[in-house]
């Protein structure tokens, strides 16, 4: 049995009739930039999370540096973040100017919440958090820390729409709440585009300006702003993705639940869950000392799976200016070593889940 680690196609399947009337109905409306599909689209993910506002922009990392500049950090700034992430998270603050200090990473794959003071200087002006593989970190202490230190909080919610943290959703509780809608995410577009939501009108205001080279009105340039706005077809499609994104997170549950109780092999570490937190499993991340004779015998065995993330960013050669040396954040390194991600996607065929079980537990 051959087993993807992703179909995208089941999950358009699922809901072709809507993605394709969306689609339609944007083709002949003749209207494709900043017209009606994106701003229902930016009320109704505004609506969902309970904020006031949304900004659809052209990809996450785009909304991440918006919301960065937006903010006022640039040159000469500092920026907390988790070194176990995707290298676009540390790109978005590099693009501004500022410079990305990483700490390390906790058993639950978030921000380590002990390291973050130790590394807070005059310079500090941020805590970006990245609620990786769709589990929020603890959100309580680095609001904590943020309050009295005078910071500001991004969260970096690419990986976990709809996850929440004591009953709240991510993007809720910081500065702004930033999400790609690559077309694997839980709310997926078909192509690139991304969002910040925000309670401050001033924020709102200001990426809106961004995202629009800097302009509130038509050729009337106040800032100096960039080219990056979700288009209407990406809004109208990603507005269908969104109508089903509890269906969609209960799904992927559902398989981690399988995961959880059917892998049995000792070889083989499972994700900790944090107290708390309602988990959306964008990733199913496991943990093996073995990890690369596991991911070669999988995939011998037909089943496909993916590394998040073989280099961790304070590595990076883009970074090693830095002067961080290997051995500075031990757990995100180890994590860099023994982490696999299994298939975990809308629409995987049972019988395809249980085989993913079934090898897994046979590897020795």
């Amino acid at each position: 049995m051959e087993v993807d680690f992703s179909v995208l196609k089941r999950q358009y399947a699922k809901y072709q009739d809507e993605y394709e009337t969306a689609a339609l109905r944007v083709l002949r409306s003749g209207r494709y930039i900043l017209g009606n599909e994106l701003a229902k689209f930016e009320k109704d993910f505004a609506n969902y999370h309970g904020v006031k506002h949304c900004a659809g922009v052209g990809n996450g990392l785009d909304a991440l540096r918006l919301a960065i500049s937006a903010l006022g950090i640039g040159p000469d700034d500092e920026v907390i973040v988790q070194t176990n992430t995707y290298i676009a998270t540390a790109l978005a603050i590099s693009e501004t100017g500022a410079t990305p200090v990483f700490v390390e990473a906790d058993k639950f794959f978030g921000i380590d919440v002990d390291a973050i003071e130790k590394v807070i200087t005059k310079k500090t002006k941020a805590i970006m958090v990245v609620h990786l593989y769709g589990q929020p970190c603890n959100m309580d202490f680095i609001m904590d820390i943020a309050r009295s230190n005078d910071l500001h909080v991004i969260e970096d919610c690419a990986q976990a729409h709809g996850a929440k943290y004591k009953g709240k959703l991510v993007g809720t509780f910081g500065d702004a709440g930033c999400f790609s809608f690559y077309p694997t995410k839980p709310v997926g577009a078909l192509g690139d585009s991304g969002a910040i939501i925000t309670n401050s009108d001033e924020l709102d205001e200001k990426v809106k300006m961004l995202r629009n080279y800097g302009s509130r009105v038509k050729y009337l340039h106040e800032i100096i702003g960039i080219n990056s706005r979700m288009d209407e077809i990406q809004a109208a499609v990603t507005g269908v993705a969104l109508k089903h994104i509890e269906a969609g997170n209960d799904e992927r549950r559902t398989i981690a639940e399988k995961y959880l109780k059917g892998i049995k092999n000792p070889k083989i570490k499972l994700p900790e869950i944090r107290q708390g937190v309602e988990h959306v499993y964008h990733i199913f991340a496991v943990l093996s000392e073995e990890r690369d004779r596991l991911h070669n015998f999988l995939e011998e065995n037909g089943v496909h799976t993916q590394i998040h993330y073989p280099v961790p960013c304070h590595l990076a050669g883009c970074y090693s200016r830095l002067g961080y040396e290997q051995g500075k954040l031990p757990v995100a390194e180890k994590f860099a070593l023994q982490e696999l991600s299994l298939p975990i996607y809308v629409s995987m065929p049972e019988d395809e889940i249980e085989y993913v079980v079934e090898v897994i537990n046979r590897f020795n």
